[in-house]
């Protein structure tokens, strides 16, 4: 199939070349990054680090927590929590925008250079992490091809998924052929740019050394499915229900992105659907344990991060190495050595 001429009426305001891109040392505080899947306890480990070494201030790198009231289910820090720690990357943008992860670059990357210490990454969507921290070209957006793909996800994802492995394989072959998010994204891109979606971001496929501490959080796959299954029962014993109720009602609706979100997406079609809420619940559970899987390939694939293998708790296991690397970082700053 022969590559669509691209779109006339596209955006290139968010596109950046490689010498043009956010880099760690360009971002003006040091930083540590902690990693994990859902339920790793990261947010736990991290606020324990984050109150110990004074003028540490947490960024969360997470594709649903920049949306406002979506609280419970996107398990964002609470009220009491971000008022002990400064917290950055939440409650960006309304429900009903659409929100890419250029928005969040753009957004959260100057709020990092003004951190008075380290900046704390907590990163759960690897996307955004490249998008902050490594060389990444972003395509510009075609609002009128996205418009078209969106009416036609409606009627069938499947046949979408089709279009993009003719259209681009590479893109085809990272994405879950029911993620209708990232289908509709990179055959916006592949329709208005008329060049593969996977062409773009080439921080994805390299490791740039910027000399700073990257730790993840690793747990024995069958303590961390059962972990997120208590999550996901604490969220709905927390009001799960009743915040996506109300979020339903609010006269601009959700964006696709957020009506997407793990959790959420499963309740809408218990709500709107009639599906029942038990059936509900064990999708909730096992879509977010695909996720999990998900995030952890993605970071299994990065070289610079230093894995603690978690057996039981992860702030009595992790939270000091976390803490020496922050208290490092710092000191690394106040010496007069090179920011990362």
């Amino acid at each position: 199939m022969p590559w669509p001429a691209p779109c006339s009426t596209w955006r290139t305001g968010y596109e950046r070349t490689q010498s043009e891109a956010v880099t760690a040392g360009g971002l003006g505080a040091p930083i540590v990054v902690l990693v994990g899947p859902t339920a790793s306890g990261k947010s736990d480990v991290a606020m324990a680090a984050a109150v110990s070494v004074p003028d540490t201030e947490i960024v969360s790198i997470d594709a649903m927590q920049v949306y406002r009231r979506m609280d419970i289910g996107t398990a964002k820090p609470s009220p009491a929590e971000r008022a002990a720690v400064v917290h950055h990357g939440l409650d960006l943008c309304e429900p009903s925008e659409r929100f890419t992860v250029a928005d969040y670059q753009r957004e959260v990357t100057p709020a990092v250079a003004n951190v008075p210490g380290v900046a704390l990454a907590v990163a759960g969507t690897g996307l955004y992490l490249a998008a902050l921290l490594d060389d990444l070209a972003l395509p510009g957006e075609w609002a009128d091809v996205r418009a078209g793909l969106e009416i036609e996800a409606d009627a069938d994802i499947g046949a979408l998924h089709r279009r993009l492995q003719r259209l681009d394989p590479v893109a085809a072959a990272r994405m879950e052929p029911s993620n209708r998010r990232r289908i509709v994204r990179a055959l916006e891109v592949c329709e208005g740019a008329g060049r593969p979606f996977s062409s773009f971001g080439p921080g994805l496929d390299r490791y740039p050394d910027h000399g700073l501490a990257m730790i993840g959080l690793r747990w024995p796959r069958p303590v961390l499915a059962a972990r997120i299954e208590a999550r996901v029962h604490h969220m709905f014993a927390a009001g799960l229900v009743d915040e996506v109720t109300s979020l339903l009602v609010e006269p601009s609706g959700l964006s696709p992105t957020a009506r997407q979100a793990l959790g959420y997406k499963e309740l809408i079609d218990h709500i709107e659907g009639g599906e029942s809420l038990a059936t509900a619940v064990e999708r909730i559970v096992v879509r977010t344990r695909q996720f999990a899987s998900r995030q952890e390939r993605w970071y299994r694939r990065d070289p610079r991060i230093a894995w603690i293998d978690i057996t039981t708790d992860a702030v009595t296991e992790a939270a000091s190495t976390v803490i020496a690397a922050v208290r490092a970082a710092g000191a690394r700053t106040r010496s007069g050595g090179a920011k990362t």
